[in-house]
């Protein structure tokens, strides 16, 4: 009886796993890390990066901003010379158009999407990154993360707020590297590059986590 139980949960485990193949995935990989060419870049962002965990051997770690404070749905970083806000927003499906099949979610808005679980609709959303530089406010265009959701700034370990985030500082003294991490559902990963106070590209990686 034990025996027949089990494989009836094995067989309902498979087809779930082969409903899901069934559905298309349209994320994009050309903001993965293994499709970044630029060698600086892709050897800073490997030293905090799990994508680049594989060449991240021997690489000392990039400084890093220190944390002025963070909440639920925001976290701030600074220095004397650099400071970046980034706050979450609630995700409301009536405000979206959602493309789905036999009740997965497909894309929103007609794109797709990063983060959260994939097949449903995310929780929050990135609302805004504020970058100042100096006196210069450093424009990070929405373009940059409206189809990445559910960022997570802080969890509870030990009784103490803690966050797997950071802004890291390269040691050219150009560039920076805005870096969010959520371990859940598999894992996703986004970097946001910022070079002599502009926007330059984003990193996005996602399910390397079993």
């Amino acid at each position: 009886m034990r025996g027949s139980i089990l494989l009836l949960l094995v067989f309902f485990a498979v087809s779930a796993v082969a409903q899901d193949l069934d559905f298309p995935d349209f994320r994009n990989k050309r903001d993965n890390f293994a499709k970044v060419s630029e060698k600086d870049i892709r050897a800073d962002v490997a030293s905090f990066a799990l994508a680049g965990v594989d060449e991240s051997i021997g690489k000392a770690p990039l400084p890093s901003l220190p944390v002025l404070d963070v909440g639920p749905n925001f976290v701030k970083y600074g220095n004397d010379n650099i400071t970046v806000f980034i706050k979450s927003g609630i995700f409301l499906p009536s405000k979206h158009k959602l493309m789905m099949q036999e009740g997965h979610l497909l894309r929103i808005d007609g794109k797709p999407y990063y983060g959260g679980v994939i097949g449903q609709p995310p929780h929050t959303t990135i609302e805004s990154i504020t970058v100042v530089v100096g006196k210069d406010t450093v424009a990070v265009p929405p373009t940059a993360y409206f189809d990445l959701y559910d960022p997570k700034f802080s969890f509870r370990e030990n009784g103490e707020t803690r966050s797997r985030n950071g802004v890291f500082l390269s040691n050219d003294k150009h560039t920076f590297y805005i870096y969010l991490l959520n371990i859940d559902n598999k894992g996703a990963e986004y970097t946001f590059v910022i070079r002599d106070k502009q926007y330059l590209r984003r990193i996005v990686d996602w399910g390397f986590l079993n």
